[in-house]
């Protein structure tokens, strides 16, 4: 079980939230001059990073409202959380889920 802490009613169970995608993606200032493969690009080309990143989440079942969550998609592991308009926080490095390999000589 994932607990999402949500900034208004604090940690609750994952299936209350509804994943809305990347975080911080904006919207193209003139979208009538996008060509069709920009405004692909814009719609459909996300980042897909192995360790932190920001996303959009929604307490669906809880307050309704829309926050930004910082996770690492490597361990699930959610890293920070921050109301929609606020920067994002600087994040903590990941902890390491396997210890590093030993050292060969």
């Amino acid at each position: 079980m994932l607990l999402i802490p949500c900034p208004w009613c604090g940690p609750r169970d994952e299936s209350e939230f509804h994943y809305g995608g990347q975080a911080h993606v904006p919207y193209p200032p003139a979208p009538a001059d996008l060509s069709d493969e920009e405004w692909a690009r814009y719609l459909f080309f996300r980042a897909n990073p192995k360790g932190p990143f920001a996303e959009r989440w929604s307490h669906a079942a809880g307050c309704r409202r829309w926050f930004n969550a910082v996770r690492n998609t490597a361990t699930n592991e959610v890293l920070a959380v921050y109301r929609v308009g606020e920067s994002q926080p600087a994040t903590v490095e990941p902890r390491s889920v396997y210890p590093a390999p030993p050292a060969f000589e």
